[in-house]
C-alpha cells in the first residue's frame, strides 16, 4: 500500500506542476520550493486530496463547533480536511492571500470584523476564491449571506447537519477538484 500512495503521490506532484506550468507560474526546482500536496490513497487507489479549512470566528467555542459538526472527512466524495483555525479580520485576510485554502467558514457574528464584510471582501479582492460558507445569526440573515456573496449560509445555532450539507454541496457543487489545485500555492 506505501508504494502505491507514493505513485499516487508522484502523480499529483506532476499534476501540480503541469497546472503551475499552464499558468505560467515559474517553477524554482533549484529554489527549493515544492509544491504543498497532501493526499490520502483509498483501499481502492483512489487519491483525494486534503483541504484546508480556515476557520474564523473571535469565538473558540463557534470555531470548535464547526470542526466537531464538519469531522475530518464530511463526504466520501472529498478528502480530508485539514483546519486553519482564526480569531481576528486581519489574520483571515493574511492567510486567504496567502492561498493553499480551499473552504473558508466565516463567522458572520464575530467582531469587531464580521464575516459577512469579509466575505465581501474576499470576493471582491481574490481571484480565484475558494467557496464561502457565512454563519449567521439567524435564517433571515441569510439575504445578508447573499450581498455578502458567500456561496452558503447557515444559521445559529449550528446544526451539524445542515452546516455538512452546505459544506459538502459547496464543495462539490461546480468546483472541480483541478480549480481547488489552481488555488493551492507553492510553500518552502
Amino acid at each position: 500500500m506505501a508504494a502505491a500512495r507514493d505513485i499516487a503521490q508522484a502523480h499529483v506532484v506532476a499534476y501540480l506542476r503541469r497546472r503551475k506550468a499552464a499558468r505560467g507560474d515559474r517553477d524554482t526546482a533549484g529554489g527549493g520550493e515544492t509544491a504543498r500536496v497532501g493526499c490520502t490513497v483509498t483501499s481502492i487507489g483512489v487519491v483525494t486530496a486534503t483541504l484546508r479549512v480556515l476557520v474564523y470566528s473571535d469565538d473558540a467555542q463557534t470555531r470548535e463547533q464547526v470542526k466537531l459538526a464538519l469531522g475530518k472527512r464530511p463526504d466520501q466524495r472529498l478528502g480530508e480536511f485539514e483546519y486553519l483555525e482564526v480569531a481576528t479580520g486581519p489574520v483571515v485576510i493574511e492567510h486567504m492571500d496567502a492561498g493553499g485554502v480551499d473552504l473558508a467558514i466565516l463567522d458572520g457574528e464575530a467582531t469587531p470584523t464580521g464575516g459577512m464584510g469579509l466575505a465581501k471582501q474576499l470576493r471582491d479582492e481574490l481571484d480565484p476564491c475558494p467557496p464561502i460558507v457565512v454563519l449567521t445569526g439567524r435564517r433571515d440573515d441569510a439575504w445578508l449571506a447573499r450581498w455578502s456573496r458567500a456561496d452558503a449560509a447557515v444559521p445559529h445555532p449550528l446544526d451539524p447537519i445542515e452546516l455538512t450539507d452546505a459544506v459538502v454541496g459547496v464543495l462539490t457543487a461546480s468546483d472541480a477538484p483541478d480549480e481547488r489545485e489552481a488555488r493551492r500555492t507553492t510553500s518552502p
